[in-house]
């Protein structure tokens, strides 16, 4: 799955883009064609299963990338790369991602920290020499997987003023999706990055209206590239740092115009992020966030059906048949939608049946092979209430006749 696709809307200082990107692949934009343009996937009209059929929705040119947490233990090594620039220093300690200092920076004292917005020059190159990306002015948020992993990990390592050569794995790049046309799947790229700027990031409680609205979409977006490359708990990472921008306090006021974006920002974050959680079995967590996109939209039809969905792998059937109803009945030619409660009203009268079975065996019902042998016992009983009725009856003579001859005496 490649990167490319549509462009986003909404520039921010924290995006800069490297210009008008190449059309997705074919089977992308046709699938594109299908789905709803007011949301980022639509799991309801395509196989969830099937990462190949999913949308575009990240513009190329806004490379992004992970920030992993083994990063950490590298941290002491660029400081022996300052001091000698020939040498290579082995990142992840893997071989697979390196970096090596061209120009010296302004000593270990001067490195970003983590959460800081950082802007830096880069050149992408592949291995053939073929330059597939060039930024003069690339800014981001360090740690927030904004960027390609690659770039993260080693931005996070150098000096201001550095200039430094980073050798990677298409794993901490594009992976096997590589990004269509030009960058081929399993491709290692070289980066050759500067360190430029480096700043606290703005006061989310400062932020206008438009500005949240923004930087929320942004980390939205990323999320929903991580989502194609089938890097779950990225997305993860993503929409939920979007959905903390958006939750954050603010001490400006917003017009219900951009309170109303925003709670439809937060909603498709709350529904993908579902999606993401569900990939990786995490039901409980998809469930809660099912729940609270039905507290704000009792009628959303995607976590309607992915509530039913949670439920249905819990074995929940019972409740989940009347929700994955209550989404049909709200698009009533939806095949997914379809599909989804044939099967689960099937598995519910299995499961129905397994469970009398049990019952039967658990309470010792006899089969109806048995039937005479139960009639066999009803009889055997009929005989001795016979002889109790009789001598009950000869007793209760015996004592008439005694209280007769007593009282003619």
């Amino acid at each position: 799955m490649a990167s490319s696709g549509e462009e986003t809307s909404g520039g921010s200082p924290d995006r800069a883009g490297s210009g008008t990107e190449p059309p997705s692949p074919e089977p992308a934009a046709a699938c594109a064609a299908q789905l709803d343009s007011a949301e980022d996937f639509e799991v309801l009209e395509e196989d969830e299963d099937d990462l190949s059929e999913l949308p575009p929705l990240e513009d190329v040119g806004r490379a992004r990338g992970p920030l992993r947490e083994d990063a950490q233990s590298s941290e002491q090594g660029p400081g022996e790369a300052a001091e000698d620039p020939q040498e290579w220093l082995d990142v992840l300690g893997s071989g697979l991602l390196k970096k090596k200092t061209l120009v010296p920076g302004q000593g270990v004292e001067s490195r970003p920290r983590k959460g800081q917005e950082v802007t830096v020059r880069l050149r992408a190159t592949l291995e053939d020499g073929n330059v597939v990306e060039e930024n003069p002015s690339l800014t981001f948020t360090l740690g927030d997987c904004d960027v390609l992993q690659a770039l993260d990990l080693c931005v996070q390592l150098m000096e201001m003023g550095e200039t430094a050569l980073i050798m990677s794995d298409a794993k901490y790049c594009y992976g096997a999706q590589g990004r269509s046309p030009d960058i081929p799947p399993n491709a290692a790229l070289t980066l050759e990055v500067e360190l430029l700027e480096a700043r606290d990031a703005p006061d989310l409680e400062l932020l206008s209206g438009k500005e949240k609205i923004g930087l929320a979409n942004r980390k939205r977006e990323r999320g929903n590239f991580y989502y194609q490359q089938a890097d779950y708990v990225l997305a993860i990472n993503s929409y939920d740092i979007a959905l903390k921008v958006i939750s954050s306090s603010s001490k400006v006021d917003f017009t219900p115009d951009e309170e109303a974006e925003l709670l439809d920002v937060k909603v498709k974050c709350l529904n993908n992020l579902a999606a993401s959680q569900l990939k990786l079995d995490h039901y409980e967590a998809a469930l809660k966030s099912c729940n609270l996109v039905l507290e704000h939209q009792p009628g959303n039809i995607k976590a309607l059906f992915r509530k039913g969905k949670v439920l249905a792998q819990q074995g929940e059937y019972r409740e989940a048949i009347p929700i994955l109803k209550a989404a049909l009945k709200l698009e009533p030619s939806n095949k997914t939608i379809h599909a989804e409660l044939s099967k689960l009203v099937k598995k519910h009268a299995d499961q129905k049946t397994v469970e009398t079975e049990m019952y039967r065996k658990m309470l010792g019902n006899p089969s109806t092979g048995s039937a005479p042998v139960k009639c066999k016992d009803k009889l055997t009983w009929s005989i001795p209430w016979k002889w109790l009725f009789g001598a009950t009856a000869i007793a209760l003579g015996g004592v008439a006749l005694s209280v007769v001859i007593a009282a003619r005496n």
